[in-house]
């Protein structure tokens, strides 16, 4: 069942999220860009290594409008995504080199035939010196808001044809043309326009992904595509408006039965996961980490430009997100009650914040914050609480009440088949901020979650209740057996955290710890041959429905080890997330990685 090196996770996908790194000496030749590794990999964690079909895209892009030899570009859905990259760049390089940074927008070309299709993509390029790219690369990997593999894909066959050309004329520049554009035949239908409303507080505009809802696609769709719908795993692509919607119902909590799409929209109760909330509180967005970046830039645009609060150990994007775009950060690193009371020193002396981020819980300790003294402190200083529950989930905790708001990569467990990104930013109906975060993003979102991201999201999210479930069951099992053996020296899990309480204190009444721990051994040793020896699949992310692990540490903070071994996290830690396998199976499987530990010890 172990995946080669380089190989998609899972097997044979070609939009995976995670890429099988087997070995711990396969991550550290991954992180060295040794070429063994490199030269194997055939796709990457998303944010992380680019698509070999958006590489690709990429490639034509600068044929048609650039200099092979000189320049690269990186491909954006609209041209605000766009200017954030752009804006970056200049802001690093020369004014000379600045001047060569430029965006090119793609529409539709006017000789298409548009009356046969109802999908439309825009497609916006910063092109930039080949030098540039680990500028480029930066805001692609911390903001998120990168093209996905499937919305490549179609641009690609669109640019193919002819079919998708560089804008030439002088009209608004403030969007791309939203004619149709073919693209994949999977992509072409028959009927008019009919989306489904968003309600009075979304914009009203059509995206620049508006689809329809047709009767059905040409006869001549691609075969992928006729199995996924032949066997019920998909909607057609031109019903992603419904799929959206059912989405942000989901998420709100008012659409909880894992039944076919037009049943589930008409038996959505009123009910959501905090009184008041409905689907018009939840925006999508291309990635978690994209959700997270557009929190900030909504307080940024908001309120006076201030820094943050960075509060508990994070997942390393977000931290960065803060550091470089803002006036940045203060950074609490243990994410403690001593944190706490520095913090309401620091404000009871006038010292002022636009927000603070936190994660309930953290990335790789699994430590719970305060949330309720946090918000106490935000009512009484006026700053915002922005909080990622991806690890735990809604299911599980409840910290939107305590949140402005919520982000969650809908990529982990909420879809569960690590082959689509995702994200989700929620907004608390309840909130001091509610209005006027409301109004901003009612004004500034922009709908770019593309049309077959979301019919896979959709789909993959109608059983996550039943696979949270039998997660966060399998996960205590698991927990509790390697807990009990003296070859572990540290497991870090909600339930066996200092701040489990904490953690109950969200708790929802049926609410479990989730299924991400993270386990530390003896030596370095022991953690290699532990980890080696683990039969699972291995690489990057998280919330999969099958187990997944990897040096989390190794990976995320290479370049950084001793600063993170500083703030008490071990550079040898072991991150797992539970999958849907046996309890008895996986048992078997640690216990084997357990006694190859052992041997090594020897």
């Amino acid at each position: 069942m172990l995946q080669a090196l380089g190989g998609t996770v899972p097997p044979n996908t070609d939009h995976a999220v995670s890429v099988s790194l087997p070995t711990w000496r396969a991550n550290v030749g991954y992180e060295e860009g040794e070429d063994w590794v490199i030269s194997k990999m055939q796709c990457g964690y998303p944010r992380f290594f680019v698509h070999g079909i958006i590489q690709k895209l990429a490639q034509e892009i600068v044929k048609r409008v650039g200099d092979t030899e000189r320049e690269s570009a990186t491909l954006f859905a609209s041209l605000r995504t766009a200017r954030i990259c752009h804006s970056f760049i200049v802001s690093k390089v020369s004014e000379e080199e600045a001047r060569k940074v430029r965006i090119v927008k793609f529409v539709p070309s006017p000789n298409a035939d548009a009356g046969s299709t109802a999908i439309t993509s825009s497609l916006v390029a910063v092109i930039y010196q080949k030098e540039h790219f680990p500028l480029a690369k930066q805001v692609w990997q911390h903001s998120g808001n990168g093209i996905s593999s499937r919305r490549g894909e179609f641009c690609l066959g669109a640019l193919e044809r002819g079919l998708l050309v560089e804008e030439k004329s002088s009209a608004s520049n403030e969007s791309v043309s939203q004619r149709p554009c073919k693209g994949p035949r999977r992509y072409q239908g028959k009927g008019s326009f009919s989306s489904i409303s968003r309600g009075p507080s979304t914009p009203t505009t059509p995206s620049p992904d508006q689809t329809a809802a047709t009767a059905g696609v040409e006869d001549g769709r691609d075969y992928s595509q006729f199995i996924e719908e032949r066997f019920g795993r998909n909607l057609s692509p031109l019903k992603a408006n419904q799929a959206k919607l059912a989405v942000r119902k989901r998420i709100a909590g008012v659409l909880t039965a894992d039944v076919e799409l037009p049943d589930a929209l008409e038996k959505a109760s009123s009910e959501g996961r905090v009184s008041g909330i409905s689907e018009d509180d939840v925006f999508l967005y291309p990635s978690g980490m994209s959700a997270i970046f557009n929190a900030h830039q909504t307080l940024l645009n908001t309120r006076a430009p201030l820094k943050s609060i960075c509060f508990g150990f994070p997942y390393t994007d977000t931290l960065k997100i803060l550091q470089k775009w803002g006036p940045g950060c203060l950074f609490y690193a243990h994410g403690s009650s001593e944190d706490l009371d520095d913090l309401e020193s620091r404000l009871k002396h006038g010292e002022r914040f636009l927000g603070l981020f936190t994660e309930a819980p953290g990335n790789p300790l699994l430590k719970t914050p305060d949330l309720l003294r946090i918000r106490s402190l935000a009512d009484q200083y006026d700053f915002a609480v922005v909080v990622d529950e991806t690890i735990s989930n809604f299911l599980n905790i409840n910290a939107l009440r305590h949140a402005d708001i919520v982000a969650s990569s809908l990529t982990k467990i909420f879809s569960g088949d690590s082959n689509v990104m995702g994200g989700s930013a929620v907004l608390n109906p309840h909130g001091r901020h509610f209005q006027v975060l409301k109004d901003a993003y009612s004004r500034d979102y922009e709908d770019v979650y593309w049309a077959e991201d979301a019919v896979f999201l959709e789909r993959n999210s109608r059983d996550f209740i039943s696979r949270i479930e039998k997660i966060n069951s399998t996960s205590e099992e698991i927990t509790a057996m390697l807990k009990a053996s003296p070859l572990v020296k540290d497991v870090y899990y909600p339930k066996f955290s200092p701040t489990r309480p904490l953690y109950d204190s969200l708790r929802n009444p049926n609410g479990g710890y989730g299924g991400l721990f993270s386990v530390t051994l003896h030596s370095h040793a022991e953690a290699v041959a532990f980890y080696d020896a683990l039969e699972v699949l291995k690489g990057p992310s998280l919330g999969t429905n099958f187990t997944l692990s990897s040096p989390y540490v190794l990976l995320a903070h290479y370049g950084e080890l001793d600063w993170a071994r500083g703030l008490g996290v071990d550079p040898d830690l072991v991150r797992v997330s539970v999958g849907l396998e046996e309890l008895a199976d996986l048992r078997s499987r640690f216990q084997r990685a357990l006694d190859a530990a052992a041997q090594a010890k020897k």
